[in-house]
């Protein structure tokens, strides 16, 4: 692990090379390389799930059953030396300090490091292993905000990053360089959910000394451990799944090595990105209910996908339960039993007909959003990947004609229907408007979304 000395400055830094993983009780039978059983893997979600609802809770005579919102800059001290856990709260904060210990332990790590956004759990993360002359391997097929993180923003100080099919092991081998220090996946990506064999590349990385990041936002730690396959962080945004009511905005960093946990709340100090106590509480009633969920959102996301798949108009879709070959292999070993409630499909007709169907649905809410008890849909090319150039777009597949479907908790069979109905009516519509100029208007409304 590369890591900053004492004070944070550039002065005197210091760089060592990353040892071992930290120890830990591993689970019982199970060796760095072995696929789990499906008693081990059933077992291991019934143990997190078990923790969901007792997020924040107090457990002594006389505490609060749900964790109270500290709504206080700043706290007392009994003298100029004192060692309080909490001082002021740009540094830590009692209810962030209750969320952070949640997430962490979702992942058998220490406590997490909450920030104001995901976004700026990502900033945070490359400003802490990040140095002028550095390389970073990433995903390239992700969140536009990361893309554009990186393109537009680290590049100022020096940060060179190559975007790389990281599903293509091989890809990534010969992207790897002396000089790279992270390699970001985004595992299933955003918006085409492509999988990524986490374990590989993180053999890969370690054999170069670079630190592996996973943004495991869709899957959240109940459908995936970054971490017990191979992974040095994982990467939320909290926003979604994880608080899953659309309400809160927040952002988490989850690591098992303490030295890389100190330096990333020395620089969430230092930057002032740390979550506010009223999102930090909402997240923690948030994660309560993320188990009842998911396995909810999962199964009709599955049944979805496969009815959307049978659709002469959709030319394809993306969702790691349809995909055959290594991709499906892949997310069967890294997934615990389902493979997450986001799938994107593309219709026939391109742009026009994409807005058409994202105007006709009535169930989805047609928003820049995943993750809520809502269906939303996005058009990703003008929206999440709208400050993404039309060359990368197009080469990571994210075409005019796609949407990305967040499945909600409403009935899978009335968010189909309604899907079923936005489709066939999207297709008369332009095939109306092909025949003359009397339905300009109406493609008009359109081009404003």
């Amino acid at each position: 692990m590369r890591v900053s000395a004492g004070g944070g400055g550039r002065t005197g830094r210091t760089r060592t090379v990353r040892g071992p993983k930290a120890v830990r009780p591993r689970r019982p039978g199970r060796s760095e390389d072995a696929e789990w059983s499906t008693d081990v893997t059933r077992q291991h979600r019934l143990n997190l799930e078990s923790l969901l609802p007792t997020s924040g809770r107090g457990s002594a005579d006389g505490e609060p059953l749900v964790a109270p919102i500290v709504q206080s800059t700043t706290f007392c001290r009994d003298g100029i030396a004192s060692e309080a856990a909490h001082a002021y709260s740009r540094q830590s904060n009692p209810t962030v300090a209750a969320l952070e210990r949640a997430l962490g332990a979702l992942e058998e790590a220490p406590p997490a490091v909450c920030y104001s956004t995901g976004l700026a759990a990502e900033t945070a993360l490359f400003l802490t292993v990040l140095r002028a002359g550095d390389h970073v391997v990433c995903s390239e097929a992700l969140y536009g905000g990361t893309t554009r993180l990186l393109e537009q923003v680290f590049t100022g100080p020096g940060v060179e990053t190559d975007f790389v099919d990281t599903t293509d092991v091989e890809a990534v081998r010969a992207a790897l360089r002396p000089n790279t220090a992270l390699v970001f996946l985004e595992t299933p990506s955003n918006p085409t959910l492509a999988i990524t064999d986490v374990r590989a590349v993180a053999r890969l990385a370690r054999a170069r000394g670079a630190l592996v990041a996973v943004d495991n936002t869709f899957l959240t730690p109940l459908l995936q451990q970054p971490l017990d396959l191979g992974a040095d962080v994982s990467v939320y945004s909290t926003t979604k799944f994880v608080e899953g009511h659309s309400a809160a905005l927040g952002g988490a960093l989850v690591a098992r090595d303490e030295a890389l946990l100190e330096r990333l709340r020395f620089v969430r100090t230092a930057s002032g990105g740390i979550q506010t106590p009223f999102h930090a509480w909402l997240t923690l009633q948030g994660v309560k209910t993320l188990g009842v969920r998911l396995e909810r959102q999962c199964a009709s996301a599955s049944a979805i996908a496969e009815r959307l798949a049978a659709r002469p108009d959709v030319r394809r879709v993306h969702y790691p339960g349809l995909d055959a070959g290594p991709a499906r292999e892949t997310a069967e070993r890294q997934h615990l039993g389902a493979h997450g409630a986001v799938l994107s499909f593309e219709v026939d007709g391109g742009l026009e007909r994409a807005k058409n169907v994202a105007l006709g649905v009535r169930v989805p809410r047609l928003v820049e959003h995943v993750g809520g008890l809502e269906s939303l849909l996005t058009h990703s090319a003008t929206m999440t990947h709208g400050g993404v150039s039309r060359e990368h777009r197009e080469r990571v597949g994210v075409t005019d004609g796609l949407l990305r479907l967040s499945v909600g908790i409403e009935p899978g069979e009335a968010i189909f229907d309604d899907l079923e109905r936005a489709l066939d009516a999207a297709s008369l519509r332009q095939e109306s408007s092909h025949k003359g100029p009397s339905s300009q208007q109406e493609v008009s409304t359109c081009s404003a979304v």
